[in-house]
């Protein structure tokens, strides 16, 4: 997997250029077929002039001249079209497929890679990169290589056509002008990068504001939300006014040489036609290719300007893919269904970059079928269970086996199809409840989905909707109480019918009314089927076959319920403690 991530980096464009070569190369011919007839223009111009000049002209010559010119001026709108439909359509392509890449590259990527990176910087890297990018294998590569060939046809022309020593002349601030525009060039792209982290990191602050706007107007955070915002803004406001005071110096020192380059162009080739050396057509010829020239060239500080904001943005992207996934198959990876047995062997686990281990020695055998409890207050290392059991972090060999066979020999798929999650932190998808349920997956009938939804206790509410299961949700479900989008999380996790189902605390937000019914109707429908119960209140797992009691990483007790309260250690304070506090929260309600 880290090789085919290398090879990605290294050779997306080049195999993206090889698998188009047909229409590359047909883009390219037209392209040069566009701007070499658009060069004959001039001097046909400048021959139908001269022979104006005379008196006894010859009409059909004249006409014939005139014929030419809309015939050159008709070839290169088609081939310009043609070249254009081909390179700039492969830009588009190219945009396509290096933005579905990254987005695959993403998901191949472990929760440690999200934890240190913000999300306003990964929307800057789908959207903003990747489109810098396109603009300068698109527009910017297209102008650059049409105007090469303008250039070099129109100065070729000047020089045989009309004269050397007037060409030479007239073009020498050119070299001053490619100098400057490569000096200024660099100083973009360091901007430009600037503007981008920027751009991210405002992103970022727009999005987390709207999460939690709930929060902000709780603990009237807006005007301190707003001062954040107006720092970051002026902020990029000052990058982007750097930037644009940078690449603003490019059209104005182009034309300031090309000005001069007419102004030679009228003294000494107004010199030379007086003197006979020139004709008038020649001399008009010769500023029409002068103001051929000045086009591209005037334009190539915004072609600089492109590439280099795509080679900045190139730059951020080849940094993001030069990441390797870290958890992956092997290549013999296992393929097929797991029964529900789970064995942890003295299994000790770190998060990247913490020293104090989430899980220590940890020994505990489920066998399949059965339910079991896993307590302890915040911490303690309840989740890391789910995040190791999902392979979402590496085990180290010989330490955590799923039907007496190491987790490492199993395929990723094979592991996530087995098992069922409802996580603490509830996330829906902005889609209808029946699509929430489901996961999109349009294998379930009604049937399945009503009998999810009622095993979950959501039914009844989802009833009352107007839409029912079509009900559009919010963004992350905002239009649901806390407990009923952990409900719709359960269906979720039920209708998939998983060998193993993991509840990560995912019943705090409902009532002990509605927990029971739900805890009650897992008994009945998970009987043959292992299901971990992970949770800080005691009310959810005192009906499990095994309770653990897990403290500071370490299985501190283990036990049923009753077992677990005649010991009288800590399991029985915490049953204690919370006994006491619904006693005192049942007097308040009365």
């Amino acid at each position: 997997m880290t090789q085919q991530v290398k090879n990605l980096k290294n050779n997306i464009l080049l195999n993206f250029v090889s698998e188009n070569k047909i229409t590359y190369l047909t883009g390219l011919t037209f392209m040069f077929l566009a701007s070499s007839i658009q060069t004959l223009f001039p001097k046909i111009l400048g021959n139908t002039i001269d022979l104006l000049k005379d008196e006894a002209y010859d009409r059909n010559r004249i006409l014939w001249e005139i014929g030419l010119m809309l015939l050159i001026s008709l070839f290169t709108f088609l081939f310009t079209y043609i070249w254009r439909m081909f390179i700039i359509g492969n830009a588009r392509k190219f945009e396509c497929t290096l933005r579905e890449d990254l987005y695959k590259h993403f998901q191949t990527l472990s929760p440690e890679f999200y934890t240190k990176r913000k999300t306003g910087d990964l929307l800057a890297y789908a959207i903003n990169d990747v489109l810098a990018v396109r603009m300068s294998l698109g527009p910017a590569a297209a102008q650059s290589i049409n105007g090469i060939v303008i250039c070099a046809s129109s100065i070729y022309f000047m020089l045989t056509s009309v004269d050397f020593r007037l060409t030479l002349l007239t073009i020498t601030p050119i070299p001053i002008v490619i100098f400057l525009i490569i000096l200024i060039g660099k100083k973009i792209r360091l901007r430009f990068g600037t503007v981008q982290d920027l751009f991210g990191e405002i992103s970022d602050r727009i999005q987390e504001n709207i999460y939690g706007i709930r929060v902000v107007k709780a603990y009237v955070q807006e005007d301190q939300e707003i001062d954040k915002f107006q720092v970051l803004s002026s902020k990029m406001l000052d990058a982007n006014i750097k930037m644009v005071k940078t690449s603003s110096l490019l059209t104005p020192i182009i034309e300031g040489c090309f000005s001069l380059s007419f102004v030679l162009s009228l003294v000494f080739g107004g010199h030379m036609v007086l003197s006979g050396q020139i004709s008038v057509g020649n001399f008009v010829a010769f500023n029409t290719y002068l103001a051929m020239i000045m086009t591209p060239i005037v334009s190539i500080g915004r072609v600089i300007n492109f590439f280099q904001r795509g080679v900045a943005s190139l730059k951020r992207l080849e940094e993001i893919f030069r990441i390797p996934p870290s958890i992956f198959d092997s290549e013999a990876a296992i393929q097929g269904n797991i029964e529900g047995t789970i064995e942890f062997k003295n299994l000790t686990f770190s998060y990247p970059g913490m020293k104090k281990p989430a899980l220590e020695n940890l020994n505990l055998k489920i066998e399949k079928g059965k339910t079991i409890g896993v307590i302890g207050k915040t911490g303690s290392g309840k989740t890391t269970i789910t995040n190791l059991l999902l392979k979402l972090y590496n085990v180290g060999p010989g330490q955590l086996y799923l039907d007496n066979i190491d987790i490492n020999e199993y395929s990723l798929e094979s592991i996530r199809n087995s098992i069922s999650l409802v996580p603490q932190d509830t996330f829906l998808f902005s889609a209808s409840i029946k699509d929430n349920i489901m996961s999109f997956k349009n294998i379930y009938s009604d049937d399945e989905i009503e009998a999810a939804t009622k095993y979950s206790s959501i039914y009844e509410n989802i009833a009352n909707f107007p839409s029912g299961f079509d009900t559009i949700l919010g963004e992350r479900g905002v239009n649901l109480s806390g407990g009923q989008k952990q409900r719709v999380s359960i269906a979720r996790a039920v209708i998939k019918n998983s060998s193993i189902l993991i509840l990560d605390d995912a019943l705090s937000a409902v009532d002990s009314v509605t927990e029971t019914h739900i805890l009650n109707n897992f008994r009945t429908y998970r009987k043959e089927k292992t299901t971990l119960i992970i949770s800080h209140r005691i009310s959810a797992v005192s009906d499990c076959d095994e309770i653990v009691l897990l403290h500071n990483g370490k299985i501190y007790e283990r036990g049923t319920h009753q077992e677990l309260i005649e010991k009288g250690g800590l399991y029985d304070e915490i049953y204690a403690e919370q006994s006491e506090k619904h006693t005192e929260h049942c007097r308040e309600c009365q």
